[in-house]
C-alpha cells in the first residue's frame, strides 16, 4: 500500500499539505541508489578505461559523453513528465522506474565489457539512463512539497546523495578488505569493481521502487487546485511566445560562430601540430553549432504553425522566470568551481605538498588516495549538513543561507593552497561539505517556488544546462588555464575555483527570497 499525501478533490485545499518527516523520507530515499550509481561511475569509470587500453590523455574525450547527455535527456525528460498522467503510476514515477530499470542493467553489463568502445557505448547508456530517473526527481519535490517544506526536502535528498557517494565509492576498498581480489589480468576488470557495480544494481532499482511503491502523487486536478491557490499558471495553452523570424535568426548567429570557431581551432591545430590547443575545445565550438541548428530547425517548424516539444523547450528556454536566470549565473559559477576541484585535486597536492608530477610515484599516489579521502569527508559532511541548512534558511533565508554556504566552499578551495600540512585539509572539506549540502538543495529550493506548475520538469532539465556547460568549460579551459596562465601549477587553478565560488556566493545578494 502506497503510504503519502491523501487529498479529498471534492474539499481540496488551496495549498498544498505539509507532509510528514517519513513521506518526505520515503519520496527521497530513491536518490540514495541514483547516486549509488553516479558515485560507482565517477570513481571506476576512468580507471575501466584505462584498464581497456585508454591513454590518459583520452579519458577527458570519452568523458565528455556523460555531460552532453544530460544536457540532451534532462529537458526532454522534464517536458514528457510534465505531460504525462498514468493514474496510479502518476506522474514522474514511471520515469524513476524506467529508468531505474535500464542504469541497473547497465551497472550489471558495464564491468563485463572487453573493449574499450564497449565501455564508451556502455558510458553513454548508463549516463542517459541515470538521467532519465533523476530529472523528474528534481520536479517531484516542487510537485509533492508547498514551498515552505522544500528546502527540506531537497536537504533530504542531499542527505541521501551524501550516504550513497561515500558508500559508493568506498564500495570497492571495502570489499578488497573483506578479500575479494581487487587485481587482475591486463584487459580484466577486477571482481572489486565487478562486484561493486552488481551491488550498486540492486542498490539502485531497489531504493527507487521504494520511492514509487510508497509514495501518491498528486493528480492534475489537485496540482491545479494548489497552483490556482498560489496565483500560479496552471494550463499550458499551446501558444509559443517566440517569434518564428527569432528563432531562425538567433539560430543563424549561433550556427556560424560554432562554425567559424571549429573552422579557426581546425586551423590552428593544422598549423600547429606540435603544440595544438586541446581537442575538447571541439566539443565547446561544435556545441554551439548544434545549438545554432536546433534553433534554425524549430524556427522552420514553427513557422509551419506546429508547437511540438522540440519548439516548447527552445521557447522555454527563451523565457526563463527571472529567479531562475538569476540562479543560472550562480550555478555557472559554482560548478566551475567544482569541476576545478574534481579534476585537478590530486595533481595540484601532488605537486604542492609532494613536490611531484610523476604519476607513478610513491608520493603521488599517497596524496592520491587521500584525495579519496577527503573526498568522502565532504560527501559524508554534506549529509550532516542537510540536516541544519532548513535550520538556517528558516531563521535567515535561502539566498543568505546559500551565501554563506558558497563562501565557505570557497574559502575551503583556497586553503589548498595555503595549508601545507595535508591533514589540515579536512577542514577544507568541511567547509567544502557544508557548500556541497547547499548546492544540492538551496537552488533547487528557491528555484522551484519561481516555477509554474505546469512546467516544473522542463525548466529543471534546462536548469541542468548550467551545470553541463560549465561542467564542458571546465574540461577544456582549465587546461589551457593551468598550463598558460599557472605555469603547469594546478594549485592556483583550485584558487580560482575558490574565487569563482566566492563570486557565485555574492550574487546570491541579487536575490529575493518568495518565502
Amino acid at each position: 500500500m502506497a503510504s503519502g499525501p491523501t487529498v479529498s478533490l471534492s474539499s481540496a485545499p488551496s495549498h498544498k499539505p505539509r507532509l510528514r518527516f517519513w513521506q518526505i523520507w520515503n519520496m527521497s530515499l530513491g536518490f540514495l541508489g541514483i547516486q549509488f550509481g553516479f558515485g560507482l561511475q565517477n570513481a571506476n569509470v576512468s580507471r575501466i578505461f584505462q584498464t581497456l587500453g585508454a591513454k590518459i590523455d583520452d579519458i577527458p574525450i570519452l568523458w565528455i559523453a556523460a555531460p552532453l547527455t544530460g544536457l540532451i535527456v534532462q529537458p526532454i525528460i522534464g517536458h514528457m513528465s510534465d505531460k504525462t498522467w498514468m493514474g496510479k503510476w502518476g506522474r514522474r514515477r514511471p520515469y524513476f522506474m524506467a529508468g531505474a530499470i535500464l542504469a541497473s542493467l547497465a551497472l550489471f553489463i558495464f564491468p563485463n565489457v572487453t573493449a574499450l568502445w564497449m565501455a564508451a557505448i556502455m558510458l553513454w547508456i548508463l549516463d542517459a539512463s541515470i538521467n532519465v530517473s533523476m530529472e523528474p526527481f528534481r520536479a517531484f519535490v516542487g510537485d509533492m512539497l508547498p514551498d515552505e517544506q522544500r528546502t527540506s526536502g531537497f536537504a533530504m535528498q542531499s542527505f541521501f546523495i551524501g550516504i550513497g557517494a561515500v558508500v559508493s565509492s568506498i564500495l570497492p576498498w571495502l570489499l578488497t578488505l573483506l578479500g575479494v581480489s581487487n587485481e587482475a589480468e591486463p584487459g580484466v576488470i577486477p571482481d572489486s569493481v565487478r562486484i561493486s557495480f552488481i551491488i550498486g544494481a540492486v542498490v539502485y532499482l531497489a531504493s527507487v521502487a521504494y520511492t514509487v511503491f510508497t509514495t501518491r502523487e498528486y493528480s492534475p486536478e489537485e496540482l491545479k487546485s494548489f497552483a490556482a491557490g498560489e496565483g500560479k499558471e496552471t494550463v499550458f495553452d499551446g501558444k509559443i511566445q517566440t517569434a518564428p523570424a527569432s528563432f531562425t535568426r538567433n539560430g543563424w548567429i549561433w550556427t556560424l560562430l560554432g562554425t567559424v570557431a571549429s573552422v579557426a581551432l581546425w586551423y590552428y591545430n593544422a598549423s600547429h601540430a606540435e603544440n595544438p590547443l586541446e581537442k575538447e575545445l571541439f566539443v565547446l565550438t561544435g556545441g554551439v553549432a548544434v545549438f545554432g541548428f536546433v534553433q534554425l530547425i524549430a524556427g522552420a517548424i514553427a513557422r509551419g504553425g506546429k508547437a511540438n516539444g522540440l519548439v516548447e523547450v527552445v521557447d522555454d528556454l527563451y523565457h526563463m522566470p527571472g529567479m531562475m536566470k538569476k540562479l543560472a549565473v550562480i550555478q555557472f559559477f559554482t560548478w566551475f568551481a567544482l569541476f576545478s576541484m574534481w579534476i585537478y585535486s590530486t595533481p595540484a597536492l601532488a605537486q604542492h605538498l609532494a613536490g611531484t608530477s610523476d604519476t607513478s610515484s610513491a608520493a603521488y599516489n599517497e596524496i592520491g588516495n587521500w584525495v579519496g579521502v577527503l573526498f568522502g569527508v565532504y560527501n559524508g559532511a554534506s549529509a550532516l549538513f542537510a540536516f541544519l541548512l532548513p535550520v538556517i534558511a528558516a531563521k535567515t533565508s535561502r539566498p543568505l543561507t546559500h551565501l554563506i554556504a558558497l563562501v565557505a566552499g570557497g574559502v575551503g578551495l583556497i586553503t589548498f593552497y595555503l595549508f601545507k600540512d595535508k591533514n589540515m585539509l579536512i577542514i577544507s572539506m568541511l567547509l567544502m561539505g557544508l557548500a556541497w549540502s547547499s548546492i544540492l538543495s538551496l537552488p533547487y529550493s528557491m528555484l522551484t517556488a519561481s516555477l509554474p506548475a505546469h512546467k516544473m520538469g522542463v525548466f529543471m532539465g534546462i536548469f541542468n544546462f548550467f551545470i553541463v556547460i560549465p561542467q564542458i568549460l571546465a574540461a577544456t579551459l582549465l587546461g589551457f588555464f593551468t598550463k598558460h596562465l599557472f605555469g603547469g601549477n594546478a594549485i592556483y587553478t583550485i584558487v580560482l575555483g575558490g574565487m569563482a565560488m566566492i563570486l557565485a556566493g555574492l550574487l546570491n545578494l541579487r536575490l529575493k527570497d518568495k518565502s
